[in-house]
């Protein structure tokens, strides 16, 4: 134990130096975006690059703890999230958006699927790459949606319906494509996959039945403790959804979700700035993981199915936000909010790595992401900016 701590207080210096600068220069960055009008996320995943593996400037000591606090921006991003709508609202979503989540599937699976095939893969990894075409990236839509102030457009459920129906929907696809991966019979895999839908069953009656029991519970206390509390729940519901192979991001969408009223809005105004903390290291890490020598001999393959993927979301958005009389620039709005892929398309093909075609899918799948994270908020922007009033 001694070994240990004299260790890691050995490090430590290296580690502040390292994260101070980082903090720094992501400072410098978002002043930066903000001057020149855009989102600062495409600015954090460069530098995610430059520090990264195979980066001009590795980062060694402080990875783990990057990693860590990476995992954490999502869960707040999603957090916030949660707080600005209703348990009735989410049901009515999931109701009405159904039918759209169908769709989105069909559009978004079919292009990297197709693509694994082109390529030569055998169907197991040329499935996964489906998967990580599918899949929004939850952090980079709710990134987008608060800095550009669509909280409140009427596309903006219509966005959460697409992404929440998703990620249920991992409660299924992905102990399915492990199994796939590992030859594990059919039996033990429906097992699984029943636990992980009823996992995310009792999450949603808990928070949907409960939640007002639980406002009431953290209203009376501090703004400190509030915090804490809000934090604490976030993290624990989180790692307890990871734990039933349901994403934690889910966990944290539903805990925001449950709080209401004045409690609500207070939990929004303090989170926030841990939000903007933890949110940049996620963009940061998001990149750091990835060796861009490994991503310039996939490039065109990679290119080629961000242009198709990103035009396949526009057309999964416009089908869902049709039916609720959203107008032309809300349903753009939509498309660039969920065109990034992100977290989960990460770790769908990484499930892939021992596999034959391996390799090639797990660069395919880092260009791809990039790609993709680089273009949503930059386009999201695009489609914003003819407009100079108030959303209808």
């Amino acid at each position: 134990m001694t070994t240990v701590l004299a260790a890691a207080s050995g490090d430590a210096p290296l580690a502040f130096i390292e994260l101070g600068a980082v903090a720094v220069v992501l400072s410098l960055l978002a002043r930066l975006a903000g001057r020149i009008g855009i989102p600062a996320i495409p600015l954090y995943l460069v530098a995610g690059l430059l520090v990264g593996r195979g980066g001009l400037a590795p980062l060694d000591v402080s990875e783990h703890f990057i990693s860590l606090a990476a995992e954490i921006g999502v869960l707040l991003l999603l957090l916030t999230l949660g707080l600005e709508y209703t348990g009735e609202e989410l049901q009515r979503g999931l109701r009405s958006g159904a039918v759209g989540g169908v769709v989105d599937a069909a559009l978004n699976f079919t292009p990297g699927f197709g693509l694994g095939l082109l390529l030569g893969w055998s169907t197991t990894p040329a499935v996964l790459l489906g998967g990580v075409s599918w899949v929004s990236s939850s952090g980079v839509a709710a990134k987008v949606i608060g800095d550009l102030g669509w909280t409140g457009h009427r596309e903006t459920p219509v966005i959460l319906n697409l992404l929440v129906i998703e990620d249920l929907a991992m409660a299924v696809y992905l102990p399915v494509v492990g199994a796939l991966v590992a030859g594990r019979a059919f039996g033990p895999t429906v097992g699984t996959v029943a636990g992980a839908l009823l996992a995310v069953g009792v999450i949603l009656v808990v928070a949907l039945r409960y939640g007002t029991h639980l406002s009431r519970l953290l209203a009376g206390g501090s703004d400190e403790s509030l915090l804490l509390a809000v934090f604490g729940l976030t993290l624990l519901v989180g790692g307890l959804a990871e734990q039933v192979k349901v994403s934690a991001a889910i966990g944290a969408f539903l805990v925001g979700l449950a709080l209401s009223g004045a409690v609500q809005e207070r939990a929004g105004a303090l989170i926030q700035p841990l939000r903007d903390l933890f949110a940049a290291t996620f963009f940061l890490f998001f990149s750091f993981q990835l060796r861009p020598s490994a991503l310039w001999h996939v490039a065109v393959p990679a290119l080629g199915l961000a242009v198709v993927a990103i035009a396949a979301k526009f057309g999964s958005a416009w089908f869902a936000a049709r039916p609720l009389g959203i107008d032309r620039t809300g349903r753009l709005r939509a498309g660039a909010a969920l065109a990034a892929r992100g977290e989960f398309s990460i770790v769908i093909a990484s499930l892939g790595a021992t596999t034959a075609d391996g390799d090639d899918l797990t660069s395919v799948a880092a260009a791809f992401v990039l790609a993709t994270a680089i273009a949503s908020p930059l386009i999201a922007k695009a489609v914003d900016r003819p407009r100079r009033s108030p959303p209808r």
